[in-house]
């Protein structure tokens, strides 16, 4: 019996679950078992198969049981969400498609494949534990400046903690203020230039905009410069605000647009309260794509975050060493087990395929290390105390308030992302105080930010600047719908803080910031150990 649940709640359960046997082994008896909707359970091995499919139905009552269970806990709510992610962690990996004696799809390829589908799957199982990770993609048919991030371009800049690149424009004419888009530091930049046809990058740069793009460096193990001991106030001062300043020099604008994705925004927004803290305003408008600023409510990942989670990390990382980029993947794919693990398990071990090659997917593996001094910082006083709002933190000597940030503001949100939910995204126009455009788009925290409109798929809400109530489910209620992607919204709202046109530079880089390599640069190469 679940700690502090009702007896009667319990009861309740308890019969629910006997009335849903009963009729199960009725149903077994007269041979009237239905067929599943469920996505592991929906072949026609599985529907022809009367064991398989009865062991289906009974793990799915089982499973409502237990989640049902999990759910009617008296305990308070962040207990009850480990409680209930706990529980669906032991549900999905208990799932009878996950072995290969109880799965008649695996069974069925086995016995036609001679042995070959197990020979395969076992090789596939090997190469998976030498690697330390689940394969989701053959990431060798892509890489970086081969075909990923070929956009032209050229390393303009570089510290030890990134490389600044800077695009070749694609017409005659560009707008007179350039844009730096910062991505987040725990992947790699070339999420938003991936291929031409869906790269960001790409699409701005046709649409007339001068692009600046910060690659962040990818620390080692064997890294011997302290890169491991950098902060937060490093990233700052020495990424996001050192990227500024090189951009404004290059291009002679006094103010620059900036586009902050993930971390990468919150990184630009906690660097822009500083610039403001010192009397100094180099960014005309901002961008944020699925960007926390509030972290009071931090949807799944919430699980994760407490008091003893926080010591632990600045207790082995505090002072130095790596918050690994195998270590973050797991974690993110553990927040959707049955899409991100349990699905190649059955795919790749169990039936002996390979999986396909796609290119967001092979961004995704490439992950990247994080110093731990950075990790600890980030994690305490945003994620566990969420003082970034408060006006009262400390980053690079200034108090950071970000309120202060009165320039005009794009936020766009996912929503059905898991890591940043749309309604904490939302919640920086409460904090933001220059004109804002919230939108709203279709799909996760990736797949709706790389949305292309050529393909024409999915869609966006939208209202008017000046509609933005505290209640995101009151702005939902009353926004547009429109079908495609968001980006040529972002791009004509973009263009409007852009200035005028005028004749693009044939050169990259000046004298003061040659050009040091050709884009995509030496750093986005480096893979985590």
């Amino acid at each position: 019996m679940p700690l502090g649940a009702s007896s009667d709640r319990l009861a309740a359960i308890q019969a629910d679950f006997l009335q849903a046997w009963q009729v199960l082994l009725d149903q077994a008896r007269l041979g009237t078992l239905a067929p599943l909707t469920d996505r592991r359970f929906a072949s026609e091995a599985w529907s022809n198969n009367p064991h398989a499919l009865f062991s289906a139905h009974a793990y799915l009552i089982m499973a409502r049981a237990l989640q049902d269970m999990a759910l009617a806990a008296e305990l308070g709510d962040e207990a009850r969400e480990r409680l209930q992610f706990s529980v669906m962690q032991w549900v999905e990996a208990a799932a009878p498609s996950n072995f290969l004696a109880s799965n008649p799809d695996a069974i069925q390829a086995l016995l036609r494949s001679g042995g070959d589908t197990l020979q395969h799957g076992l090789s596939n199982l090997l190469h998976d534990l030498r690697h330390r990770r689940i394969t989701q993609t053959d990431a060798s048919a892509f890489a970086p400046g081969d075909n990923l991030a070929v956009t032209p371009g050229a390393v303009v800049y570089e510290n030890p903690l990134m490389q600044l690149i800077q695009y070749q424009p694609q017409g005659t004419q560009v707008h007179q203020r350039p844009l730096l888009m910062v991505p987040p530091c725990i992947n790699k930049y070339y999420i938003l230039d991936l291929q031409p046809a869906n790269s960001l990058v790409a699409h701005a740069l046709q649409a007339g905009f001068q692009v600046y793009m910060i690659s962040w460096r990818n620390p080692r193990a064997g890294d011997d410069d302290g890169i491991d001991t950098r902060t937060w106030d490093d990233y700052i001062q020495d990424g996001v605000l050192q990227a500024i300043d090189v951009v404004q020099t290059i291009s002679r604008q006094p103010q620059i647009n900036a586009l902050g994705f993930c971390v990468g925004g919150t990184l630009l927004s906690t660097a822009l309260a500083v610039a403001r803290a010192r009397g100094q305003d180099p960014v005309a408008s901002l961008t944020l794509l699925t960007t926390l600023l509030d972290f009071r409510d931090t949807g799944i990942l919430g699980v994760f975050v407490d008091e003893w989670h926080a010591r632990t990390r600045e207790q082995l990382l505090g002072r130095g060493g790596l918050m690994t980029a195998g270590e973050l993947s797991t974690t993110f794919s553990f927040l959707r087990p049955s899409e991100l693990v349990w699905n190649y398990v059955e795919s790749n071990y169990l039936m002996g395929k390979s999986p396909r090659a796609f290119d967001l997917l092979s961004w995704n593996a490439d992950g990247t290390n994080l110093p731990g001094p950075f990790f600890a910082w980030y994690f305490r006083n945003t994620y566990l105390e969420n003082r970034l709002k408060t006006g009262k933190l400390h980053v690079c000597g200034q108090a950071v308030d970000l309120r202060a940030l009165d320039m005009p503001a794009y936020l766009y949100a996912s929503r059905d992302d898991h890591i940043v939910p749309w309604g904490s995204a939302y919640a920086s126009t409460l904090l933001l105080r220059g004109p804002l455009r919230f939108v709203l788009g279709e799909s996760g925290h990736i797949a709706g930010v790389i949305n292309p409109p050529e393909r024409g798929r999915r869609g966006y809400w939208s209202r008017d600047a000046d509609a933005l109530p505290s209640d995101p489910s009151e702005w939902l209620a009353h926004a547009s719908h429109a079908k495609g992607s968001w980006w040529p919204d972002w791009l004509a709202w973009l263009a409007d803080h852009a200035g005028p046109m005028r004749q693009a530079s044939r050169s990259l880089g000046n004298r003061k910031y040659p050009v040091i390599e050709p884009a995509p640069g030496r750093y986005v190469k480096v893979k985590a150990d």
